[in-house]
């Protein structure tokens, strides 16, 4: 099972997963498509989007499961934070995949294996 981290969603959006990792992907999506709830705050908040973008992001995000911030996830995060650099988004993520036990889908891997994070990295 499977945490998309919000750059591997940006990726997606912009076609630009390399050609050996789009069917993994895309395989993720269908069948593992876990997000964090600050996940769908980072991509659905993105300034940028125009208003097709916006509404094009909202639909995708509507097949993902969202993980929302459980106390057990609060107290993971805290524990994050206090014992390693780590930004509160990031710290969020983290502690969901690990409270979870999902491997986290990001290219930012360096983010969250120092927090004992399984990554998968497609780039």
């Amino acid at each position: 099972m499977y945490l998309v981290d919000t750059n591997i969603i940006i990726y997606h959006f912009d076609d630009s997963i390399p050609d050996a990792s789009k069917n993994t992907i895309n395989e993720i999506f269908r069948t593992h498509f876990n997000i964090s709830l600050v996940t769908k705050i980072e991509f659905l908040g993105f300034r940028g989007h125009t208003d097709d973008t916006f509404l094009k992001a909202k639909s995708f995000l509507s097949h993902a499961a969202i993980i929302g911030l459980e106390d057990a996830i609060v107290a993971k995060a805290i524990e994050l934070r206090r014992g390693h650099a780590i930004k509160l988004p990031d710290a969020l993520i983290a502690a969901t995949a690990l409270e979870s036990n999902l491997i986290l889908v990001t290219r930012n891997t360096n983010d969250f294996t120092s927090c004992g994070v399984s990554c998968y990295n497609p780039f």
